[in-house]
């Protein structure tokens, strides 16, 4: 595969209709500076926001040019132009807005943000609302449209690695954006890890085990279990996959920053490396990717590319959704699959709760 064929296979399928009309919930980073910027990238059609606070959303709106602000959201929800709703709030408010809108007629889609919800009932609870509702239901798992997330996804998919033997993930990076989350107790792995955890979903599938070992991190002050978190799945095909995360990545004053986050995946035929761009935001920094494979031998091909995961990354996640939507189709990232997903968190928290490793259907026959 040429540099070529990997810069076509990161950049997100469109939809033919892109006015659909959008209703946001939410005006915080990463609705106001990713998903707002990414979509009139793209040429979607923002139509409507609301916020907890009625100030942040008409200053979202100013910025972006959003014609309509509703001072509530319930009142955004009950608009009949709204066509799809966007959530960005944090993880334990979203099933309560699920429940309002799909009782509306005029909503087609809903695309929440992960985690779905804080545990796997309520996330199957919001699955099961919009099937019933006929809404198309898609999640945010933004990491999956990471520029070299899907070029290492074209090269697995082309077998140019050959069979994958060790995947892994190291993250030393700081979410500075989710003050909410500390008011949690599952912290890393539902909110943070989980990227993670479902970007080797979409890489490798569901995994046979699943192994997690987590301490409280002290350069915090709020109660939690998984400040930094280790965990590791292994595969029917013996495949074992593994990430080690620490989100409060930096001692503090007088000492230097080294945040990054890494990947690598080892294969019979080849591997692939690269570093994931985000952790440098606000600058633009794209995510990259470098391999060599039996298939062109003894030479490291380095394709680049202009996009960077945020915030460019969003306009695949609401794509795949109005896809869905004009087709009629299931969305690439559906509900239903991310509460496969969701069981995998399970499995992790399970596992460090009971110190033992835990096999993936004992987590998964729920959903079956």
């Amino acid at each position: 595969m040429n540099s070529t064929d990997l810069d076509v296979s990161i950049r997100p399928q469109l939809p033919n209709r892109k006015d659909f009309r959008i209703g946001c919930i939410g005006s915080g980073f990463i609705m106001r500076d990713c998903h707002l910027v990414a979509y009139r990238d793209a040429g979607f059609n923002p139509a409507a926001i609301a916020s907890r606070t009625f100030e942040n959303a008409k200053a979202a709106a100013e910025q972006r040019g959003i014609a309509k602000v509703y001072a509530a959201w319930e009142e955004l929800i009950n608009d009949p132009e709204i066509e799809i709703l966007d959530i960005a709030i944090p993880p334990d408010k979203q099933l309560e807005v699920v429940k309002k809108a799909v009782k509306q007629k005029h909503i087609q889609g809903i695309l929440c943000q992960k985690p779905l919800a804080m545990n796997s009932r309520e996330a199957s609870e919001i699955v099961r609302l919009c099937e019933e509702a006929g809404i198309k239901l898609g999640v945010n798992s933004n990491m999956r449209y990471d520029q070299s997330i899907r070029a290492l996804k074209a090269l697995l998919d082309r077998g140019d690695l050959g069979l994958p033997v060790l995947a892994t993930i190291e993250m030393r990076a700081i979410p500075h954006w989710q003050d909410f989350l500390h008011q949690y107790e599952n912290v890393e792995i539902l909110n943070m890890g989980i990227h993670h955890i479902d970007t080797f979903r979409y890489l490798f599938g569901n995994p046979l085990k699943i192994t997690a070992v987590a301490r409280r991190d002290p350069r915090t002050t709020f109660r939690h279990i998984d400040g930094i978190s280790q965990y590791s799945f292994q595969y029917a095909n013996e495949l074992l996959a593994t990430s080690l995360d620490d989100v409060w990545a930096w001692p503090g004053e007088g000492t230097e920053k080294d945040i990054y986050i890494k990947w690598r995946v080892v294969g019979l035929d080849g591997l692939a490396q690269g570093t994931i761009g985000w952790p440098s935001y606000p600058e633009r920094q794209p995510s990259t990717i470098e391999y060599t494979t039996k298939t062109s031998p003894n030479k490291w091909h380095r394709p680049t590319w202009d996009e960077v995961w945020f915030p460019d990354a969003f306009q695949g996640t609401m794509a795949q959704l109005l896809r869905a939507v004009e087709t009629d189709s299931e969305p690439e990232i559906s509900g239903r699959d991310n509460l496969l997903t969701m069981a995998v968190v399970d499995g992790c928290y399970k596992s460090i709760a009971e110190g033992r490793t835990i096999l993936f259907e004992e987590v998964a026959s729920s959903f079956n």
